[in-house]
């Protein structure tokens, strides 16, 4: 008489052990992501009558596009984004290549380590000390001072320079990232070769580095630029009361004018424009997007 384990099918006790291996992983996100979405959306498609009365309506998103401050600070925002974004490849592209190429043992974790150390601790402490450092009173405006630059101090916060700082610093270690994993299996040997057949560095750069980095590119793009278009701490702090960022208007749907249903249809207008920007740049990218995710 067999053994009652072995009429098991061993591919069913893969996919149970998998099952329940998976099952925090899905609790977690059905009951924090999937279900308070869905309540938003209902939310967002209802309009209050009267008191404890709605009734479904379009009516949230018809103030959005009759407003025009609603609308001109969600183009600005996603402006700002973009621009924050491509700051932050400018920047994090060197530094990865510095890290994947040209250092080599300790150097490479060591920098790498630089890169990390911001994060230690939270984001309103990053901000805040950026704000010790631009404010008025603060350090950079009396080192202008003392070298002779300015006159007097002058204010270096509430500006859209600021604010882009800002987005950069707290956004950077999610672009090195992927480009350091990306650049690290890029063969040394390629880039030799191009440059025996004469190819300068800028050739080079084109046709075989981003090429290869592609996928890296494309997924510290997705990572930043979603991450800036939904901070609200970092373009408040640093831009003050007139930073016009769109998570600004959503907080003060929800907790100032406890609004939840227009809170909620600015809610989906940001990811919806998220949504539609990233899949923009991944079809003008030509890449994947479980390609790019494996890059994260």
């Amino acid at each position: 008489m067999p053994h009652p384990r072995a009429a098991i099918d061993p591919r069913w006790h893969g996919r149970l052990t998998l099952g329940l291996l998976l099952a925090p992983a899905l609790l977690w996100l059905g009951a924090l992501i999937i279900l308070p979405h869905i309540d938003l959306a209902v939310l967002s498609l209802r309009e209050r009558i009267g008191p404890r009365q709605y009734a479904a309506s379009l009516a949230q998103y018809k103030i959005f596009f009759a407003e025009p401050l609603y609308w001109h600070v969600f183009l600005r925002t996603a402006v700002m984004s973009v621009l924050a974004t491509l700051l932050t490849l400018l920047l994090a592209f060197p530094i990865a290549w510095i890290i994947a190429k040209l250092a080599r043992g300790r150097a490479g974790s060591l920098l790498f380590i630089i890169c990390l150390i911001p994060f230690w601790v939270s984001e309103t402490v990053r901000t805040l000390g950026w704000m010790i450092l631009l404010r008025e009173s603060g350090v950079l405006p009396a080192l202008l001072v003392k070298l002779g630059i300015t006159a007097m101090p002058v204010e270096l916060l509430y500006r859209d320079a600021t604010i882009l700082v800002g987005l950069v610093y707290t956004s950077l270690l999610f672009m090195v990232v992927p480009l350091v994993s990306s650049l690290e299996s890029l063969d040394n040997s390629l880039i030799e070769a191009a440059y025996d057949l004469g190819a300068g560095g800028f050739s080079i750069l084109r046709s075989i580095v981003i090429p290869h980095a592609a996928p890296g590119i494309t997924a510290g793009c997705i990572v930043v630029f979603m991450l800036t278009l939904g901070n609200y701490l970092t373009p408040t702090l640093l831009g003050g009361k007139n930073s016009q960022w769109f998570t600004e208007q959503i907080y003060t749907q929800f907790i100032t004018r406890f609004n939840w249903e227009q809170g909620a249809a600015f809610g989906f207008l940001l990811l919806g424009l998220s949504t539609a920007l990233v899949i923009l740049g991944l079809a003008i990218t030509g890449q994947r997007f479980g390609d790019v995710m494996r890059r994260t």
